[in-house]
């Protein structure tokens, strides 16, 4: 299962983002596809915070349609969304402590930590912060092979 960053979230919803058109693409291709794909919660808190954020798109996207954008990946049947469970903290612990993780990277350790719970196999992101967890497998959608 493939899952799916925010970083390549907004470029796939901001038509303005010079990453736009290849990573509407691949988003689309994984929505329309019949493998299972993943988001993780926090990617869609973060995205929908980012994207309305006037301090860092002008116009921000109005949050109706932010909202319209998470609602059309959600009506993908092969869409599953990664959350906490029991065995999430046992998993973060492990991840931050091994990571060296601390501060704005505890973000980044919890979607690791996600994507490990749900038995992620690789995780799309242009995100090269991800490197500080290796037995994560990360995939740039945008500019590696996939």
């Amino acid at each position: 299962m493939i899952a799916v960053d925010t970083n390549i979230l907004v470029y796939a919803h901001r038509a303005d983002s010079e990453w736009h058109a290849p990573a509407e693409a691949a988003v689309r291709s994984l929505a329309e596809g019949r493998a299972l794909w993943a988001i993780p919660w926090p990617c869609v808190h973060e995205l929908l915070a980012i994207v309305t954020h006037p301090r860092i798109f002008d116009p921000p996207t109005p949050l109706d349609q932010a909202i319209d954008q998470v609602r059309a990946w959600l009506e993908s049947p092969s869409l599953v969304l990664l959350g906490e469970s029991g065995d999430y903290w046992p998993l973060l612990e492990r991840t931050l402590i091994r990571g060296k993780i601390a501060g704005p990277q505890v973000h980044d350790g919890r979607i690791a930590a996600l994507c490990r719970l749900h038995g992620v196999a690789r995780l799309w992101s242009a995100d090269r912060d991800f490197g500080r967890f290796p037995d994560l497998d990360v995939l740039n959608p945008l500019t590696d092979n996939q």
